[in-house]
Formats: C-alpha cells, sequence, structure tokens
C-alpha cells in the first residue's frame, strides 16, 4: 500500500465534506420538519390520518433510496408537466434532486422513530395536562414530543448516521461529495485501494463526532434538573398561579 498516496487521498477527499455535510444537514432539517406533524399523525387512533402516513413510510422504507433516487434524477425530467412547471429549474440540477430523495426517505424513517416515541408517553402524562386546561396542540408541543424526543434520542442518532453514509449515493447522481471524489481520483490513478481506504476513514471520523455529539446531548438532557424535566414538573410548569 503506498502511504503517501493514502495521505494525500485523504487531504484531496477532505474537499468532499462541505458538500456532504451540506446534504446530511439540509436533509435532516427537512426531513425533520416533515416528519414531527406526519408522526403525530401515524400514532393518529384515525385511520383516515394515519393509513396514508404509513403508505407513505412503507414505500419509502419498502424501497432501495439509491432507486428512489434514480427516479427523481432521471424520471421526473420524462414528465412534461414537472419540465415545463417551475419544479423544473430545482429538479434539473443533482443536488436538489439528491436533496428531495434523502429528505423524503429520511423522514419516512424519522417518522416511524417518533410514533413510537409519541405512542410510548404515558396515558396519564396527557390526562394530567388536560387536567390542567392546555389545549391539544399544547399538550403536543410541551409534552408529548419532548417526551417522546428525549426517548427516542438514540434512534434517531442511528438515523442520522445513516443518512451521512447514504450520501455517498450522490456520487452515482455526479455530485462529487467525499465518494464522488474518490471516483474521481480512482479514474486517474487507477489506485481504488489507497483511495476508498482514504474516503473509509474520513467517513469514519465523521460518524465519530456524530456519535460523540449525540452521546453529550443524551448525557446533558438526563443529567438536566429534574425541575425541568420531569414530565409532571413540564405539566405544572403550565399551571397558572392563583391571584
Amino acid at each position: 500500500m503506498d502511504i503517501m498516496l493514502l495521505l494525500t487521498s485523504t487531504v484531496t477527499l477532505a474537499g468532499g465534506i462541505p458538500l456532504t455535510l451540506l446534504l446530511t444537514f439540509a436533509s435532516l432539517l427537512a426531513g425533520f420538519v416533515l416528519a414531527v406533524p406526519l408522526a403525530f399523525m401515524r400514532a393518529s387512533p384515525r385511520k383516515w390520518l394515519s393509513l396514508p402516513v404509513l403508505a407513505y413510510t412503507y414505500v419509502f422504507r419498502g424501497t432501495p433510496l439509491l432507486v428512489q433516487l434514480f427516479i427523481i434524477y432521471y424520471g421526473l425530467g420524462q414528465v412534461g408537466a414537472i419540465r415545463l412547471s417551475v419544479l423544473w429549474v430545482l429538479l434539473r440540477d443533482p443536488f436538489w434532486c439528491c436533496l428531495l430523495a434523502f429528505s423524503l426517505n429520511g423522514a419516512a424513517y424519522t417518522t416511524e422513530i417518533f410514533r413510537g416515541g409519541i405512542q410510548a408517553v404515558a396515558t396519564g402524562m396527557i390526562e394530567a395536562a388536560q387536567a390542567v386546561g392546555m389545549s391539544p396542540l399544547q399538550i403536543k408541543r410541551r409534552i408529548i414530543f419532548p417526551i417522546a424526543f428525549r426517548s427516542v434520542l438514540p434512534s434517531y442518532a442511528n438515523e442520522v448516521i445513516s443518512l451521512v453514509k447514504a450520501t455517498s449515493l450522490a456520487s452515482t447522481v455526479t455530485l462529487l461529495e467525499i465518494t464522488g471524489l474518490s471516483r474521481k481520483l480512482v479514474s486517474e490513478t487507477f489506485a481504488p485501494y489507497e483511495i476508498f481506504i482514504a474516503a473509509g476513514v474520513l467517513y469514519l471520523g465523521l460518524t465519530f463526532l456524530l456519535t460523540g455529539f449525540f452521546n453529550v446531548l443524551e448525557a446533558r438532557l438526563n443529567a438536566a434538573p429534574q425541575a425541568r424535566t420531569h414530565p409532571r414538573r413540564l405539566i405544572l410548569r403550565q399551571v397558572p398561579h392563583e391571584q
């Protein structure tokens, strides 16, 4: 193995980290915003709310992300109505196609993760919040979701790490993130062994940093003062003081 080539490749491939992180965090943000309301719909006992979300998550979790990316990148351009619409300004760019595919796929997984946390919230907590006069929206925002998010944080962290690695698929539609730069270097040097080891080291480093971040976040949440984090006190804080 050529150590110098390995080192120089690592430095070169580091240039793809900003695009990898941009794809990751933009997809996470879009997926999170989409997943939160979908998770409440998925957890709803009303079938007309939960079944459409179940169909969405079933399709996106049951098919490969690469297939979804190809359908969006190659398939949507074949639809005349899309080519003639304002959407084509974005969808003809591979970055936006990747962002759309990763966001929809990530939102499907995140929806099911949050749904499990929402359904695990004790019924007594909800009834107590109702008893003190909180509205349904307040209960969801101040009681249910904070408790649910805390309980599913390890699973959500795994989804974030999986998405970082999934961004390597962007190289199949010409984006030069870490894997895209790796393929470009291999075509120039004919040394796949050293170059893909360098790419693996970079992905491993990103995974290590994200794992450390979520470990710290989980520890801080677990160590938070009981007056702020205990579920019953979360409810009592919302009760207006009598004058």
